[in-house]
């Protein structure tokens, strides 16, 4: 963080310090209290990389006050990829350094600043099942099959310290993003902050689900943030969600999922973020938020992001993450959900009447703040 026009860097507990939206706000950045919880995780993202030049307070005030006609700067923690387009984004970056090298460039210039982490999900072919060596078998001939890939990642990884590459067999890369790659919240033992993630896959918005912002890039843009540099997107309008009720017996949340996705497109949310809330949201464990946050490219949203809260605590504590860090740092960033924020508009959902589309209605057709 080379500026804080805002003075916004506070410490905390196991950590050098935070960038605290409470104090931005008290020093005139603008109401960020009353922001969708989206909207104030891409105002922190923006606090904390403000440099005076790509980054300035006038993008935190542009966030503020929702001025949907601005851009900002995004500067993702890390980068997700899986075989099918992670391999040609490492091609293309070895190609750079390559290059710089044969131009008298210091290759470290073109070298990843953020932390990427391939998956290889998409290759693997079954041709034995049913018989307890299946798994070794099938690994060992996709191993024998493309020797020359796995040989490009070991040597890719010695290459790109941020690189860490999951082999083949452990499980989808959407999964093991949700399951042990994300952290809610990054950089303890330095400046504390919310993680973000872009996938080379446009169901990378999945990670909504446990409160962690991104969605899906192409390779391009991939390699641009891998590097350190920002994605540049428009001041997302927010569409508050607010669910109330329960999911009766029996419907599970790809019945909920669907009927989200036929109204959301009916609706209209194409490039707006879409965010949950309301006494429906405790009734939701992560995996069904998943199931939701999945289908968000099928109505166009950038994202469809469920704030943190006791499930999603719940969660990090069942798959062997730390809690007590995030939950402290949330708490500080006064970011556990204990409120519904101001939207720029409201859809209404009783979960108890979800079946094979269940009745959405707006409740209203200007901002609601």
């Amino acid at each position: 963080m080379k500026l804080d026009s805002f003075h916004a860097v506070r410490s905390l507990q196991g950590a050098t310090g935070f960038v605290s939206l409470q104090a931005a706000e008290a020093a005139g950045a603008g109401p960020l209290g009353r922001l969708p919880y989206a909207s104030r995780v891409l105002v922190e993202n923006v606090l904390r990389h403000e440099n005076g030049r790509t980054v300035t307070a006038d993008h935190v005030r542009a966030l503020a006050n929702r001025d949907t006609s601005a851009s900002i700067p995004f500067l993702p923690e890390r980068v997700l990829l899986q075989d099918a387009s992670g391999l040609p984004v490492l091609a293309d970056m070895i190609t750079l350094q390559e290059r710089a090298a044969e131009l008298g460039l210091d290759p470290a210039l073109v070298a990843p600043r953020r932390r990427m982490d391939l998956v290889v999900d998409h290759a693997l072919e079954l041709d034995v099942a049913g018989t307890v060596e299946a798994a070794e078998v099938n690994l060992n001939r996709e191993y024998d099959r493309h020797a020359d890939r796995y040989r490009f990642l070991r040597w890719a990884q010695t290459r790109f310290p941020n690189l860490r590459v999951v082999p083949p067999g452990i499980g989808i890369c959407h999964q093991l993003n949700l399951e042990v790659l994300a952290d809610v919240v990054t950089g303890r033992g330095s400046l504390a902050r919310f993680d973000s993630v872009v996938g080379t896959d446009s169901h990378t918005t999945m990670i909504n689900a446990l409160s962690v912002p991104g969605w899906g890039v192409g390779g391009i843009e991939a390699t641009s943030v891998a590097l350190g540099e920002p994605i540049l997107i428009r001041v997302p309008a927010v569409v508050g969600v607010r669910l109330t009720g329960a999911l009766r017996p029996g419907v599970l949340a790809t019945d909920l999922a669907l009927t989200l996705a036929a109204t959301l497109r009916a609706h209209g949310v194409v490039q707006r973020i879409i965010e949950f809330h309301g006494p429906g949201l405790a009734g939701l464990p992560v995996p069904d938020r998943a199931t939701v946050a999945n289908m968000a490219p099928e109505y166009g949203a950038t994202m469809a992001y469920f704030p943190a809260d006791a499930r999603t605590l719940a969660y990090l504590a069942r798959t062997g993450r730390p809690v007590d860090p995030v939950r402290d740092y949330l708490a500080a960033q006064g970011m556990l959900y204990d409120s519904e924020p101001d939207y720029d508009d409201v859809l209404e959902l009783d979960l108890s009447e979800v079946d094979d589309g269940g009745p959405f209605a707006s409740t209203s057709d200007t901002p609601s703040r």
